[in-house]
């Protein structure tokens, strides 16, 4: 177990983690100097810690892993991050222990709190650079800006191809660490300040919230059957220390047409998702642009000046946009590296039917935007948009 997540105390709370993230002066209060006392133990890292950290590395060297954790913890890199700290009491393991447990993981990592991004950057920085095709350490990330939300139509107006449309985007509250961080209060808080807003929430996204803790058989079943309810995480979220506490302060909502719905605290504080059946994205862009900015002005979120948006998987930085389709390409598929060649060209990832580590249904694929930073969230979506249409028109050809 890592640092922070052993801890069960209510965790110093970050003014503004921007500054956190950013490395910038926080000024001198107690959440960034721990009130100036007897803090030593606080910058040490545990014996037992550093036992696990030392064999993690070990093992994960050599091993035959082909994640990015892999190919950036050098010897070097991991001497240099393995006595570090954040304030919120994060090491090194909390960042990498899931990569350790798993080397098949494409990534490896994870944030326990927004400081971990700057603190660990040496790690954080490459990856990063590796995951969003070329954003370096020097390039900062641009201002939101979600475009001309009626540019877009319908990708499949025939629906032969495409099932359905998808666009999520990832949003952590700002002055709360993330999920390995979190105390059992501070998920109980956080539910009821999420619950509370989006009851606010009116026309189509006018919903209702469904709390996991206690939660109606029949209406577990309902949200179950309708592909809703999201579960304890995978191994790879329960290595990461990111299920403390379930189901305490996870819940959902979803609005009365079953086209919107916020995941509460599941692997980010909330997770906004807007979909339908069928490719008429711009519907599905346009509606999650709308709620995003309703629930922007209601609960602060954690932004950083570089990075974008902050999110606990560094895969998710930056816009946090992923736009995806459900799409059936039965001739593609019998060529999956074709498909997989086209959908790198357009910077697209191909999942199962059922989302990261699964596989295709049916032919039924998941193909979604990969790039998440260093653009817009409009050019972030067009990219989707764009490469989706080259994927049925050569399907049609084939």
């Amino acid at each position: 177990m890592g640092g922070c997540a052993s801890k069960d105390k209510k965790e110093k709370v970050v003014e503004n983690e921007t500054a956190a993230a950013g490395g910038t002066d926080g000024g001198g209060d107690d959440a960034t100097n721990n009130g100036g006392e007897g803090n030593k133990s606080d910058t040490m890292v545990d014996a037992a810690v550093m036992e696990k950290m030392e064999a993690g590395f070990a093992k994960l060297a050599a091993s035959d892993s082909k994640s990015l954790l892999k190919k950036y913890l050098t010897k070097e890199v991991f001497d240099a991050l393995k006595n570090k700290k954040t304030s919120f009491g994060s090491t090194l393991l909390d960042c990498v222990q899931s990569g350790f447990e798993n080397p098949d993981s494409g990534v490896g990592i994870y944030a326990p709190d927004a400081e971990a991004y700057s603190l660990f950057s040496d790690l954080f920085d490459p990856i990063i650079e590796d995951y969003h095709k070329g954003f370096k350490k020097t390039d900062k990330h641009p201002a939101r800006d979600f475009g001309d939300v009626d540019t877009f139509g319908n990708v499949d107006p025939t629906g032969e191809f495409v099932v359905s449309t998808r666009v999520r985007c990832g949003r952590s509250m700002e002055g709360y660490p993330f999920n390995p961080c979190l105390t059992e209060a501070q998920y109980k808080e956080m539910e009821d300040k999420v619950s509370s807003t989006l009851s606010g929430l009116e026309g189509e996204l006018k919903g209702k919230f469904y709390p996991l803790t206690g939660m109606d058989k029949a209406v577990q079943q309902q949200l179950i059957d309708d592909h809703f309810l999201f579960k304890e995480g995978d191994r790879f979220l329960q290595a990461a220390n990111a299920c403390r506490f379930w189901p305490t302060g996870r819940g959902i909502y979803h609005n009365d047409n079953k086209t919107f719905l916020v995941w509460c605290n599941e692997e980010d504080h909330l997770r906004i998702i807007s979909m339908q059946m069928g490719g008429d994205l711009g519907q599905v862009y346009r509606r999650l642009v709308t709620a995003v900015n309703d629930i922007e002005k209601r609960i602060p979120f954690s932004h950083h000046d570089r990075l974008g948006f902050l999110t606990f998987c560094p895969t998710n930085l930056g816009t946090t946009i992923r736009a995806s389709v459900h799409i059936k390409v039965p001739k593609l598929a019998k060529d999956y590296a074709k498909l997989e060649s086209i959908a790198d060209k357009y910077n697209l990832q191909v999942r199962g039917t059922r989302g990261e580590h699964s596989e295709a249904e049916g032919g039924i694929y998941d193909i979604s935007n990969k790039r998440r930073m260093g653009l817009t969230e409009y050019q972030a979506v067009k990219e989707m948009y764009d490469g989706i249409s080259e994927l049925i028109k050569i399907e049609k050809s084939l």
